[in-house]
């Protein structure tokens, strides 16, 4: 069953956000545990982020967090965020409609 991981923060710095999650994505290319990742910026609260984290399973998730590489970017974003990270665990039970519109 596909399992997603969201982690939920404050971060006052857009720019080192995505620095790290670029590099994130081109250090671990060759070893990545999961299918996607994609950060979200909330547009109601200022600096309010989520991270939405796929993977294939819930098995392939806790593989990738016992990871060394992952645990250093952990601590590189727990560095840059202010208070504490939540996390959600999801499993996904259900489809998503696509819906393509103009300019899509």
């Amino acid at each position: 069953m596909i399992f997603v991981q969201t982690l939920s923060f404050i971060c006052h710095d857009e720019e080192a956000l995505n620095a790290l999650f670029d590099q994130w994505g081109t250090e671990t290319s060759s070893t990545i545990g999961y299918w996607q990742s994609v950060v979200m910026k909330d547009r109601d609260r200022p600096d309010r982020y989520t991270v939405w984290v796929e993977f294939p399973s819930y098995e392939e998730a806790m593989k990738n967090s016992s990871r060394p590489e992952t645990d250093s970017y952990a601590r590189r974003l727990f560095a840059m965020v202010d208070g504490e990270v939540e996390y959600s665990n999801y499993d996904l039970v259900g489809g998503a409609a696509s819906v393509v519109g103009p300019g899509r």
